[in-house]
């Protein structure tokens, strides 16, 4: 139903007693019987007719405008409307009050704070005040802190009139219900004397083969009538729909008590509604039906007796083609303000829009989620999907965070459209490669990752030796590259905690178990033993691969150039193979598991692929002896002497301490 149908029945006050000219006896009763439309526009008139030297009964006058003003959500002329009551020195408090919302809702924190306490100065206590008050504060911090939600004005979707409530439906979730104050051919004449449109029809959205969305249609079948419908929900099985109906009087063609109706579907068009029985009596406004996905339950608000103030949101358990008793949603859900437009998206998390619960302004749209004892937490979901405006009426494309709402942000005559919403997907990923020291793929290498929140897989590596493996944000993993003829390598990781997608880049260079393998960039001081600084990262991996292989033994073999004898080369080989020993031991690793050789240069180097790729002028197979050397021009002597120069490692065993 319209949302000003129902305000007119929630809202229908009297604050005209001081308001007594017969000039205003039409505005009196047009707001008595909740036309506000054609009410602020008479008192407008009246107004401006109102010498200003009739100050009492100007302030009453712009009071009652702007309360009009206010409940057809046309906030410019409700804030004008507040001020000039003030200006005319309007005696009730009152008047703070609602400036502070007005100011609120246009996002002016600020001045609604001010107002806020001028009134909270006369009515200390009042829970409402306070509620705005913190709200404004709230408001600026949410303002600075935005959610990474998206939200986009859908123009395709929108007309010059309002549109409100939409609903998803369909196994794809590629159907989109709404309620529009659009025109239609036989709704033109008939516009509503509360807000001032034509009464709500229901409108209805496909997805085309491509996935994109057409133009809006009017739903088929009978349910659609000359008067207000609204708020629809529609069951998972897509057969039935309730909604709000707000019909006229036809004697006086004032609204009658807001109801909920129920349709159903046939051959795609939508029968003529009829009125639930929730209530037995005819007087107790329900409105905005929300049906849980089970089935077991059907959401609604209401003003009934034994709420906290306001509107409420109540439930009843859906009993065959019956209904059970009400039952108020509680104090965690419902406050002071109202509580309307609830989604009910599973078992435990409901969705509502909330002008009790500190906001942005208007309506701010909330998430309420139940424990397993029952208790709700209730979580205002932020900028940009709230705004100092009235945001309404959500429904999510099933599991998927995305969806569409209803707001009138950015409409001066407070008119509500639909507009998408969709959460960026947050995409952790870590990659990279597993080679060999050589930097070439490991053939039939794995990479196992756990995790703490329970991830335990093993990902098979490439052809190319790439691989790649989706985690989850602030959580802290242990990753391991291994593969058959090859030590393992370990790796650890805590992703970012922020909201962000992130790609971690982490490879692996494996060891060979079969081969010896060069030690990169470990020094000594010339013709001595001593380990030079620069050395510390590389003998520190060695530590890590020793520590992420503990039944591994491997000799430590150091080798000289051909300059100088064999018995000096050997022995200064040999202290240097204990150096790196020694550091080894220091680091923690048992000297059972570490042997020093000195080779000297004894063992010249074979040139394998890569250090071929490297040096042109070096082939694959060449062992660099001091003959091979000597034939060589003297700048490749000198390469060739440094490749000699080389720790290197090599596995003994690999079942050390297993028994």
């Amino acid at each position: 139903m319209s949302r000003l149908c129902l305000l007119f029945l929630f809202f229908a006050v009297l604050l005209l007693a001081g308001c007594k000219s017969a000039k205003l006896s039409d505005a009196e009763e047009k707001q008595r019987i909740g036309e506000y439309y054609e009410a602020a526009a008479i008192y407008r008139k009246v107004y401006t007719k109102t010498k200003p030297n009739k100050r009492e009964q100007r302030a009453h006058i712009a009071f009652c405008m702007a309360e009009c003003n206010r409940l057809i959500n046309n906030n410019p002329r409700a804030t004008s409307g507040y001020l000039n009551a003030l200006r005319y020195n309007y005696p009730d408090s009152i008047v703070y009050f609602r400036l502070g919302q007005a100011y609120h809702k246009q996002g002016r924190y600020g001045d609604a704070l001010k107002y806020y306490d001028e009134y909270l100065s006369a009515r200390p206590a009042d829970p409402s005040a306070l509620n705005g008050r913190t709200g404004s504060r709230l408001a600026a911090v949410m303002k600075q802190h935005p959610t990474p939600y998206t939200v986009r004005r859908m123009d395709k979707f929108n007309s010059r009139k309002s549109e409100f409530s939409p609903m998803l439906a369909g196994d794809a979730f590629d159907q989109l219900y709404f309620a529009t104050s659009r025109t239609t051919k036989d709704k033109d004449a008939r516009i509503s004397a509360i807000t001032g449109q034509s009464n709500n029809d229901f409108y209805m959205i496909k997805k085309d083969e491509k996935g994109e969305w057409l133009k809006p249609e009017i739903v088929e079948g009978d349910i659609n009538t000359e008067f207000d419908e609204g708020t629809p929900s529609i069951t998972a099985d897509g057969n039935t729909m309730y909604y709000t109906y707000c019909a006229q009087d036809v004697e006086t063609g004032s609204p009658r008590t807001a109801e909920i109706y129920r349709s159903s579907r046939s051959n795609a068009q939508w029968s003529k509604g009829e009125k639930v029985a929730i209530v037995k009596d005819s007087l107790t406004t329900l409105a905005h039906p929300a049906a849980s996905p089970d089935g077991k339950y059907l959401y609604f608000v209401t003003d009934a007796v034994g709420g906290y103030g306001g509107k409420d949101i109540f439930r009843v358990r859906i009993a065959g083609g019956g209904f059970g008793a009400m039952e108020n949603l509680g104090s965690q859900i419902n406050s002071a303000g109202d509580e309307m437009f609830p989604y009910v998206r599973d078992s435990a998390t409901l969705y509502f829009a909330s002008s009790g619960h500190p906001g942005m302004g208007g309506l701010d749209l909330f998430k309420a989620v139940q424990d397993s004892t029952g208790q709700w937490a209730v979580e205002n979901m932020g900028v940009p999907l709230n705004s100092p405006s009235d945001d309404f009426g959500i429904t999510f494309a099933g599991s998927r965070e995305e969806g569409f709402f209803s707001s009138n942000r950015n409409d001066n005559r407070g008119y509500d459209h639909l507009y998408s919403f969709e959460y960026p997907s947050v995409n952790i990923f870590i990659e990279g490669f597993v080679l060999d020291v050589n930097e070439y793929p490991v053939e039939e290498a794995t990479v196992r990752i756990v995790g703490r929140d329970g991830l335990n897989v093993r990902a098979p590596v490439k052809k190319d030796g790439s691989y790649r493996i989706e985690l989850k944000r602030d959580i802290s993993y242990v990753m391991m590259a291994g593969a058959r003829g090859f030590l393992n390598q370990n790796f650890e990781l805590t992703t970012a905690p922020e909201e962000k997608s992130e790609t971690y880049t982490v490879d692996f260079f494996l060891s060979p178990i079969h081969e010896p393998v060069v030690i990169e960039n470990i020094f000594y001081d010339f013709d001595k033993a001593t380990l030079r600084p620069e050395s510390q990262q590389a003998l520190n991996d060695m530590i890590k691969m020793l520590d992420d292989n503990p039944n591994v033994t491997i000799e430590l073999g150091a080798h000289t150039d051909r300059k100088g004898s064999a018995a000096y080369n050997e022995r200064l080989a040999q202290r240097r193979a204990q150096s790196v020993t020694d550091y080894l031991i220091a680091g923690g690793i048992d000297p059972s598991r570490v042997e020093a050789k000195g080779y000297g240069k004894s063992t010249p180097k074979t040139i394998n692929k890569r250090m071929a790729e490297t040096h042109p002028f070096l082939h694959e197979g060449d062992i660099l002896t001091e003959d091979f050397i000597l034939a060589l021009p003297p700048e490749q002597q000198e390469t060739a002497d440094q490749i000699n120069r080389r720790t290197e490692f090599k596995v003994l065993r690999t079942n050390y301490n297993i028994f």
